[in-house]
């Protein structure tokens, strides 16, 4: 390793090198292709700037003036490309290196005057170095290195064409690094094509989490989700902390939310520009917010610096999800807490989504309020400013409030005021433990039951009927308790208070909705008192939904005929009164058209036959003498191409026209008759 690369390390803080450093670093590897596995937060970054810097710097500690490139550097995302290039651009200050960005959602135009004026490395996402490539503004031919970070993430995404594009277009004897997550087929597949015998290197503990990350599962109801990411935030009180959820949508409520309470909160999705992402990303480091809620667009080698606190709003879709964020945090020997919020309905899938991450979680509750106050309180009394060396003028202004004051007033305004600039806790229900049994349900109390006009019969159902009175009644879905659906009518449980409003609102005639009407019932039904068992013999075996029943006001479909079985005996073809009658749904026949007469072929050639498909008819048209054009005969005018003489019958320019008296004149549909030489064309 050259003293430029070694005195940048040992600004930086480095006093050794990670275990995956030191295995891309290794003597013999200097010339290598390399196809890596790590986890995240390993050092994967400064790793692979130190296993090029051979191929780049030679013998020399610097790089000559800056040309075409040297060395590229292909990521994913645009987050992560920009801090590759931050983390390379240390590393390799003092080697007087020009590293060059290139990725989407910046100008185009600002990049190719910037590698117009020359660049050792250039780092960019897929789409953007390959239209850099492909319009001449990315010269390939002096490349030494290529680099993939994360390749699996990037097949995912759908960058497959674009890496093997860039890799077939760069030097054959370059040097070629993968460093990916996992090595499935497609990368294993990609590093035989485009890699010279590359050397396995994986640094993965077999089976084993992330040491310096605490995972945890919160199990909460489905009201109190956004709660316990509030609590949880204000328990921990990180220094900074990313929420991670699933869509742009989720992100833009938790943001409104958490900003509303007082949090400095950022936030990082697809539908922001990359300055904007840029921006909160740079919020985060500089400690002007302090949480940032983000899509799986940050799950990806985004490195933070002090941060403590992952929360999974929303459960990932894969364990790689699940691994990449709470990887965000725990890098470079720090500890670090990944939480899992889980509703109640999806405790079984968070706890296959850990088993097969091979991962242990810690499960437990929301943080309460008193669990939080006890923790401000805790903070409030440790916190180094009781012990920091005063002024002067704070010795005065001490000495001006214990002559005023009392001892204990003076504590009580120090904890109000310490509090008072912190979000006050959410009030969150412990939901049942895990294999607990489901209280009972509360009963529905005094209530009175409720006639309506249709049944099954016009297809009644409880989805339509429960808005059906809460619209016509004036009802809430808390005072509707049963409903029973019967042939012809239906039964319904309101709440005794509500039924005498329910029959003012409605009017005298008791009419709900179109020809629907509702009646009071004295005592409970006898169709009510229990659920109508399902008769299989009425519905000769079919599930409900397709019982013999008319459905709306439409005639029922008449059950289908038994095919026949098969016979070696030809079937004889069908005549037109053996075939069956199509049903109602199918489409109607086409009408059939009259053979039309033909004219006589010449005797000199026989004329040849042309099939032609009629409506269950074979006509053979003459075909046409050699030689003779066709005439086609428009109106007005003769086969000659003489004017044809005008006639003031209306009959004869339309077959079957009216007359005054409203009789047609002739019959059209029989040839030869006055106005009906050609049949009508019937539509459809």
């Amino acid at each position: 390793m050259t003293k430029p690369l070694l005195d940048a390390l040992a600004a930086r803080g480095y006093d050794t090198l990670t275990d995956v450093q030191t295995a891309v670093t290794a003597a013999e590897l200097v010339q290598s292709d390399l196809l890596v596995s790590a986890q995240t937060g390993s050092g994967k970054t400064v790793g692979f700037g130190l296993a090029i810097a051979p191929t780049l710097l030679g013998e020399a500690g610097t790089l000559p003036r800056p040309a075409a490139p040297l060395a590229l550097v292909v990521a994913p995302t645009r987050e992560l490309a920009l801090q590759v290039q931050r983390e390379l651009a240390w590393l390799y200050e003092k080697t007087q290196a020009q590293v060059v960005s290139c990725i989407g959602g910046m100008d185009p135009r600002s990049e190719r005057r910037a590698l117009e004026r020359g660049a050792h490395i250039v780092v960019g996402t897929p789409g953007r170095l390959r239209d850099h490539i492909e319009r001449g503004a990315l010269d390939l031919s002096d490349l030494r290195a290529v680099v993939l970070d994360e390749a699996d993430e990037m097949l995912d995404l759908g960058f497959r064409e674009d890496l093997e594009f860039m890799l077939g277009a760069a030097p054959s004897d370059r040097r070629t690094l993968m460093f990916s997550a996992t090595v499935s087929k497609p990368i294993a597949d990609l590093a035989t094509n485009y890699q010279r015998d590359a050397v396995r290197i994986t640094t993965l503990t077999g089976g084993q989490q992330h040491t310096d990350i605490d995972y945890r599962a919160i199990q909460v109801a489905q009201k109190d989700v956004e709660h316990a990411i509030l609590n949880l935030l204000r328990l921990h009180d990180a220094q900074t902390a990313i929420v991670f959820a699933n869509t742009r949508a989720a992100v833009a409520r938790l943001t409104a939310r958490l900003s509303n309470r007082g949090f400095a909160v950022v936030s990082i999705s697809g539908e922001l520009s990359q300055d904007e992402r840029s921006h909160a990303l740079q919020a985060l480091r500089d400690g002007r917010a302090r949480v940032c809620v983000a899509t799986d667009v940050a799950a990806r080698g985004i490195d933070l610096p002090n941060l403590e606190l992952v929360v999974h709003a929303d459960l990932p879709t894969n364990t790689e999800g699940l691994l990449h964020r709470s990887g965000r945090t725990g890098r470079a020997g720090r500890k670090g807490i990944a939480a899992l919020i889980v509703p109640d309905k999806a405790v079984r899938k968070a706890e296959r989504l850990l088993k097969w991450a091979k991962v242990e979680a810690t499960w437990g509750f929301a943080p309460t309020p008193e669990e939080i106050r006890e923790r401000d309180e805790a903070r409030l009394l440790s916190d180094p400013v009781w012990t920091d060396p005063a002024t002067e003028a704070e010795t005065a202004f001490a000495t001006r409030m214990q002559a005023a004051f009392t001892p204990e007033q003076i504590a009580i305004a120090c904890q109000r005021l310490y509090l008072g600039g912190l979000s006050a806790p959410e009030e969150v229900g412990a939901p049942p433990a895990p294999g607990a049994e489901r209280a009972p349900r509360a009963e529905f109390g005094p209530s009175a039951w409720i006639r309506l006009s249709v049944g099954r019969n016009r297809n009644a159902e409880p989805r339509w009927l429960l808005p059906l009175l809460c619209r016509a009644g004036n009802l809430e879905k808390s005072q509707i308790g049963k409903i029973r659906v019967a042939d012809t009518e239906s039964f319904v449980e309101v709440s005794q208070p509500a039924v005498t409003g329910f029959f003012d609102r409605i009017g005298p005639d008791n009419l709900l909705e179109d020809d629907v009407t509702a009646a009071p019932v004295d005592g409970v039904p006898e169709a009510a008192q229990t659920r109508p068992p399902f008769d299989r013999d009425k519905s000769k075996g079919k599930p409900p939904f397709e019982r013999d029943k008319p459905l709306g006001k439409g005639p029922a479909k008449p059950p289908r005929k038994p095919k026949a079985a098969a016979s070696d005996a030809p079937r004889p073809a069908p005549r037109s009164e053996d075939k069956p009658a199509r049903p109602e749904h199918s489409k109607p026949p086409r009408a059939e058209k009259p053979a039309q007469p033909s004219r006589p072929a010449p005797a000199s050639k026989p004329a040849p036959k042309a099939p032609s498909r009629t409506a269950g008819t074979l006509v053979v048209k003459p075909a046409r003498p050699a030689g003779s054009k066709a005439v086609r005969s428009r109106p007005g005018k003769e086969a000659g191409g003489k004017p044809a003489p005008r006639s003031n019958a209306k009959s004869d320019a339309k077959p079957g026209f009216k007359g005054k008296a409203g009789k047609p004149r002739g019959k059209p549909g029989k040839p030869g008759a006055k106005g009906g030489s050609q049949p009508p064309r019937r539509k459809g």
